[in-house]
């Protein structure tokens, strides 16, 4: 079994467990003490930083300023106590540890569940957590100590966030066999306007990506369909109820069996997608945390040269 370090006051994870609560209560609960004794370690914090650290507010708790620069330090803490933990564990060959990823969806289909698969059955003792969300929101999830890692395509990069491999995939659209653009190598965008079309909300990096090339389509119709759904864009272009874009992140079945086709845009030469690994800056990563970044990286590393590969051949 992994161990769980207890070397800091325990006020530390009464405040981090606040934090993400907004509620004494609920952080009482979760860590199945009594209130009272929750509110008791926050008060002591309160008393010896010399200021508030949350705002009482009728919705649940705010962090105050001075709230927001402990918990950064809090995170950093608990995060290096999880490394150690997870260091002291593999020295004795044990190889526990749990990670928490944020991702896409598009990578839950296939790829992930691939990595998945390989680091269960090395690793058996090592327990993971997975959340789906928008590109735009992991930053968030991985700065805050939501999440270990972050899988995305198209992040801007910041220095809260640390990328530690990328693939480049190609957005192309995506149509069912029988589409009048099916037989084409690749296609244009202002080709695919002349179709009805199913595009991407803007929480998605696909809608970000194809902006400036949308921008120079004229008149373009108004969209059949918005999503922030990927999987959903990807059975309504199977279905024939327009044309999608994404990478073949996610429709790898459907390309195996020709379901679908995945036509590459050629808008001024290749438009790509990084597919990036990312976790937060500065951090020591805990053994666990490092083995699924490497095989992710690794596994993201194959499809990318794989694709480049069947490109080539074609």
């Amino acid at each position: 079994m992994s161990r769980r370090l207890r070397i800091h006051s325990p006020a530390i994870h009464y405040f981090d467990m606040v934090r993400r609560c907004q509620s004494i209560r609920e952080a009482a609960r979760r860590l199945n003490v009594a209130s009272s004794a929750v509110n008791r370690q926050i008060l002591k914090l309160e008393a010896e930083i010399g200021s508030p650290l949350f705002e009482r507010l009728p919705a649940g708790l705010r962090l105050t300023a001075a709230g927001e620069v402990f918990a950064r330090h809090v995170l950093v803490v608990l995060q290096d106590a999880a490394r150690a933990s997870s260091e002291l564990d593999a020295l004795q060959g044990l190889r526990t540890g749990h990670v928490e990823i944020a991702t896409v969806s598009g990578v839950t289909v296939d790829l992930l569940p691939s990595v998945l698969e390989g680091m269960t059955a090395r690793y058996p003792h090592i327990t993971v957590g997975v959340t789906s969300l928008g590109s735009q929101a992991i930053p968030e999830a991985v700065t805050s100590g939501q999440a270990d890692i972050g899988i995305a395509f198209a992040l801007r990069r910041t220095a809260d966030l640390q990328q530690l491999g990328v693939g480049h995939f190609r957005l192309g659209a995506i149509v069912p066999a029988n589409h009048p653009l099916a037989g084409r190598r690749e296609v244009s965008f202002s080709t695919c306007a002349e179709h009805r079309l199913i595009l991407a909300k803007s929480d998605l990096s696909i809608h970000h990506l194809l902006a400036p090339v949308l921008a120079r389509t004229r008149s373009p119709q108004k969209a059949a369909l918005e999503t922030s759904s990927v999987e959903l864009a990807a059975q309504m272009a199977k279905r024939g109820a327009g044309i999608a874009f994404q990478t073949r992140i996610g429709i790898e079945a459907e390309l195996s069996t020709g379901t679908l086709v995945h036509l590459p845009l050629n808008d001024n030469g290749q438009v790509l997608s990084d597919l990036g690994v990312y976790v937060r800056s500065s951090r020591y990563l805990p053994v666990a945390v490092d083995a699924f970044v490497r095989a992710l990286c690794e596994e993201i590393t194959r499809r990318e040269q794989y694709e480049r590969a069947e490109t080539e051949c074609t």
